[in-house]
């Protein structure tokens, strides 16, 4: 109940909401339309049935005077006795108010109230008289009343004259009698209108969840700015797979145009996993997925209004840097591991010759170790001298020791050979050993999977303008058809592979190309960056 009256209290203090404020608008409107048309339509029938009375009262007056019993009645002695049972059918028959023969003097033959025979006629004669039918409105003895004055001719002669006339009383109540159906009309079409009125100003109200004009105008305006200005991309796609809305940060993620809402997901040359996953009513949460720059975080939720869908709402976060400060943990923790490795084979050395000293065979403990020192050193000589690259020289060492942990060996070719000079600048180390990190890994795994003598050879150098980075192991390849480069291919076959996918955006992002082929011993990855983009 608090709560209720607090949500009350708040709407009073913003006033009256938008659908409120309409409901009264439309009220306003439709019912001054109502009147205004019923008024209209009043005066239409007003002036209708003025002009159809006139109309009645000039052909009645014209039959009568038209008629040879009447021309010959008023030339006859007694008018009166002739005329006025004539009248007194004619006005019984018709529906008129009064039928006046009179002289040309204008003494009356007949009248409604017989006492008012032989006096004078109250009205206008002049142009009957003349030759002409007139009518007008005038107040006689029956009360105003729209009157048509006829001469009645014997040839060219004007022997009478007839006044036919309806009372404006009489008409006030043909008014009356229709206006009654206009009336009945016009409240259906307010009854009417004010219902749809009422049911459209709820469902506005539902929509609008009760909020006035001005709050929806700021909610409207934080809407846009929140939506603007949030770092993590924002898409809405209806249900026909067009985007209807793109906030700034989408459009920088995935490097699109500001043309962008209206047009369909697989139009903007988006990857076509990334399209599949934001389809219609489709739940996915936190997918990793690569641009042509960039890894991204996807997640998409259908909207839903009951069991009506709308579209989905995708949500697009930069896992870019977060990506590549893990490969470079991994890398950290794969140095530490084979350094833990080589600490545990050193202490398994070192134990071995300490046993020798103490059994007194000494010059067996110096040849042994010597020999295990010559063999590491021989390893780490191969390595600094023919990569002066800290970094990747660093890479090469510890790969080493994990291959030759994991039951393998690393073989830097002899044609390898990179200086101190040719990383840094546009294109970060970092992506460098991403690239060659992800593929010597790649090809360690096909290596041990496919039999006796798992080897991984690996080629780094930098000729003809470009970097070259070679790996081929000794696995069992790749089968026709398969995809390396796409997410989720993996030698493992668990669908989780990211590794290459990286691999062939970090070469598309430094401007190079990659490829993979079949060589003498297994797959054969070949990465070449230019070196316009690897210089200091």
């Amino acid at each position: 109940m608090k709560q209720v009256t607090l949500e009350r209290m708040t709407r009073e203090r913003r006033g009256w909401s938008l659908a409120r404020q309409l409901l009264v608008l439309q009220v306003i409107i439709v019912g001054f339309l109502v009147v205004a048309g019923a008024a209209l339509a009043y005066l239409d029938v007003a002036d209708r049935t003025e002009d159809s009375t006139r109309d009645e009262v000039v052909a009645v007056a014209l039959t009568i005077a038209d008629s040879p019993a009447v021309v010959d009645a008023v030339e006859a002695t007694d008018p009166s006795a002739i005329l006025q049972p004539f009248t007194n059918r004619v006005l019984h028959d018709t529906g008129i108010d009064f039928v006046t023969i009179m002289d040309p003097t204008g003494k009356r033959y007949t009248h409604p109230d017989p006492a008012r025979i032989g006096e004078k006629f109250l009205g206008h004669i002049d142009q009957a008289l003349a030759g002409r039918v007139f009518t007008e409105t005038y107040t006689g003895t029956l009360g105003p009343s729209i009157r048509a004055v006829v001469p009645i001719r014997d040839d060219e002669r004007v022997v009478g004259l007839v006044s036919v006339g309806i009372t404006l009383d009489a008409i006030a109540g043909q008014v009356r009698d229709r206006l009654l159906g206009l009336v009945l009309v016009a409240l259906a079409t307010l009854a009417v209108g004010m219902t749809c009125i009422y049911l459209v100003s709820r469902r506005l109200a539902r929509q609008t969840h009760g909020l006035g004009a001005a709050e929806l105008n700021r909610r409207l305006e934080y809407h846009e700015a929140i939506l603007h200005t949030v770092r993590e991309g924002l898409l809405l796609v209806d249900q026909a797979g067009r985007v209807t809305l793109c906030n700034d940060g989408a459009r920088e993620l995935l490097d699109l145009g500001d043309d962008v809402e209206g047009r369909a997901l697989t139009e903007l040359g988006l990857p076509s996993e990334m399209v599949a996953s934001m389809a219609a009513n489709r739940t996915t949460r936190d997918e990793i997925h690569l641009t042509e720059r960039r890894v991204l975080v996807v997640t998409c939720s259908p909207v839903r209004s009951g069991n009506h869908a709308h579209g989905t709402v995708v949500t697009l976060r930069d896992h870019t840097d977060l990506q590549a400060l893990t490969g470079e943990l991994d890398s950290v923790r794969g140095f530490a591991e084979s350094l833990r490795s080589q600490a545990h084979e050193a202490a398994n050395r070192l134990h071995t010759v300490v046993s020798l000293v103490e059994l007194g065979r000494y010059g067996e403990a110096v040849e042994f170790a010597t020999a295990e020192l010559a063999l590491a050193q021989q390893l780490t000589d191969r390595v600094v001298d023919a990569v002066s690259e800290p970094v990747l020289a660093a890479l090469l060492l510890g790969k080493a020791a994990e291959a030759n942990e994991r039951g393998a060996e690393l073989v830097i070719t002899p044609e390898t050979e990179i200086d101190d000079a040719v990383l840094g600048g546009t294109l970060a180390p970092r992506d460098v050993v991403t690239i060659l990190g992800n593929l010597i890994d790649n090809a360690l795994d096909a290596a041990l999977e496919g039999g006796n003598a798992p080897k991984v050879f690996v080629t780094a150098r930098a000729e003809a303008g470009e970097l070259l980075l070679r790996v081929e192991d000794t696995g069992k390849g790749l089968s026709a058809g398969e995809v390396a480069f796409d997410r989720g291919w993996s030698t493992k076959a668990d669908g989780r592979g990211l590794g290459l996918a990286l691999v062939r955006q970090a070469v598309r992002r430094g401007g190079g190309t990659i490829e993979v082929s079949h060589g003498e011993r297994g797959a054969v990855f070949t990465a070449r960056l230019p070196t316009a983009l690897v210089k200091s």
